[in-house]
């Protein structure tokens, strides 16, 4: 009978009708104080809203989020199976403050992450170089990095693009802001930035990046005090010895990596495998792995999907290199013909940090000036629930776990 039909279960199997906008909507139930189970491993990580609100069936109904209404006797037994099974339940507690680190300006490329959580309606705060100066990270959860470059070297994008008019603009604002913080270069501001950032995880935020930031953040990090930029970024050569200098103790997930200090060569450093994945072709596919749901929470958390095998996709960084990797580093997702992680995680401090590499999941090789992705054309993108399972991680009342 109706009145038994006490729960919101929103399937993230196969018969989702949109995968991409669900997360968008368990955020408003949960904004709203419904209580929120994430239902790790069963059916593609579902979610169980403790309510039939028509609230919330309307909600689901009005952005094309397929739910089904259950009862007491079928959340014992979906509760059983997860018992018995490789499966969790984890409670989304509260919504996380959501920050994404961009320019004020228009750049001439998307943000794969911003377009997720604009398509899901999840809000954010864009927050840039002069917020984080002046301490803006503290009121944030979760901040998000993309497409930047924390080096001083301004994507390495001097070659092709120094005469564009987006390029002049981006090398003429860093230049403003480190002057008016009182920077002698955009590199020692840049440096700055990344040690904020680095700091926020270990005060216990989470952090999660795509693409250049998070190869040329521990490039930053590990060459503090070194010279690693040539004629063209700083008017004269880089120390030639630099490589020999690095201090790897300061990155955060990144080791025994060379900076590639040539303005002529695209890559930060050897650590990135894009090389060797784009020689995979567009029709390879990367490998997510499985965890252990009762232990590994926050992996699990970060791998829920409907496939294990996502397509592969480029962007400056498209991979990290294994034997480049820290210890500590859990690998989320591999690329084994280019022996690269795709995706990893890692507790660093009291915070959490997960890196997926590549710039669109849906877009294979992204060029400067194309137009955005039009994800209502991807409502079932596995490549782009990896980034929308980020945002819940701050929400998740978590065991103590083994990382």
């Amino acid at each position: 009978m109706f009145f038994l039909l006490s729960y919101i279960l929103i399937p993230m199997d196969e018969a989702q009708t949109d995968h991409l906008k669900a997360y968008g909507v368990v955020y408003w139930a949960i904004g709203k104080g419904y209580e929120v189970d994430w239902l790790l491993n069963y059916r593609g990580g579902s979610f169980l809203i403790h309510s039939n609100s028509p609230d919330v069936t309307r909600r689901a109904s009005s952005r094309g989020v397929f739910y089904e209404r259950i009862g007491e006797g079928d959340r014992v037994r979906i509760e059983a199976e997860i018992e018995r099974s490789n499966m969790s339940k984890v409670r989304l507690l509260s919504l996380p403050k959501l920050a994404v680190y961009a320019p004020k300006y228009a750049e001439p490329w998307d943000d794969a992450v911003r377009m997720a959580l604009d398509y899901a309606e999840i809000p954010y705060d864009l927050i840039w170089d002069e917020d984080i100066l002046r301490g803006a990270l503290k009121r944030y959860d979760w901040v998000h990095l993309h497409h930047e470059d924390f080096t001083g070297m301004f994507g390495k994008f001097w070659p092709t693009y120094a005469n564009t008019d987006w390029y002049r603009r981006m090398v003429a604002t860093s230049k403003e802001v480190a002057k008016r913080f009182g920077f002698k270069t955009v590199r020692d501001l840049k440096l700055e930035v990344a040690k904020r950032i680095k700091r926020f995880v270990a005060d216990g935020g989470y952090l999660f990046a795509m693409c250049s930031a998070p190869l040329t953040l521990d490039a930053a990090l590990a060459s503090e005090g070194l010279d690693i930029l040539d004629d063209p970024f700083d008017g004269d050569p880089p120390d030639p010895d630099v490589n020999s200098k690095l201090n790897y103790d300061k990155t955060l997930f990144a080791t025994n990596f060379r900076i590639i200090t040539n303005p002529y060569i695209y890559e930060h450093t050897d650590a990135d495998a894009t090389r060797d994945i784009a020689l995979l072709g567009p029709r390879a596919k990367f490998k997510l792995y499985e965890f252990s749901a009762k232990v590994d929470e926050i992996p699990t958390m970060l791998t829920q999907n409907h496939t294990h095998a996502i397509k592969e996709f480029l962007g400056q960084d498209s991979g990290v290199y294994l034997d480049k990797l820290k210890r500590y580093v859990v690998v989320l997702a591999v690329q084994p013909k280019a022996h690269a992680a795709k995706y990893i995680y890692a507790q660093y401090g009291r915070g959490f940090f997960s890196f997926y590499f590549g710039h669109d999941p849906e877009d294979y090789q992204h060029f400067v000036g194309e137009e955005p992705t039009d994800l209502s054309k991807h409502k079932h993108s596995p490549g782009y629930r990896l980034i929308l399972n980020n945002i819940f991680l701050p929400s998740a009342k978590k065991k103590k776990m083994k990382t």
